[in-house]
């Protein structure tokens, strides 16, 4: 009987409110994805249709934005063609693709 006043104050400790979820993002990281974003979803149609082709300079414009490697481009490129159908109905899915291949 003792131990449930406790045991309430040992799980209540950890519901505290102090935690500040947008601290554990870095502001680097957060400045290139959104520029990734910027750049597909302004230019979405030909970054698809370079995508398709194998490369283009829509496609290089947001690989740059993502920091993704020159020497990577061409077999990302390719990885990239292999998901197409997922990419036209979900462009968030390219932006994570690229932050991903990103440096």
């Amino acid at each position: 009987m003792r131990y449930i006043p406790f045991g309430a104050m040992i799980l209540l400790v950890a519901c505290t409110h102090g935690l500040n979820v947008g601290a554990l993002v870095d502001p680097a990281d957060a400045q290139r994805r959104g520029a990734v974003e910027l750049r597909v979803k302004s230019d979405l149609p030909a970054i698809l249709a370079d995508v398709n082709q194998g490369g283009g300079p829509s496609l290089s414009a947001a690989m740059d934005a993502a920091q993704v490697p020159i020497a990577d481009r061409p077999a990302r490129s390719l990885q990239l063609r292999g998901d197409l159908a997922l990419f036209q109905a979900n462009p968030s899915a390219l932006v994570s693709t690229l932050i991903l291949y990103g440096s």
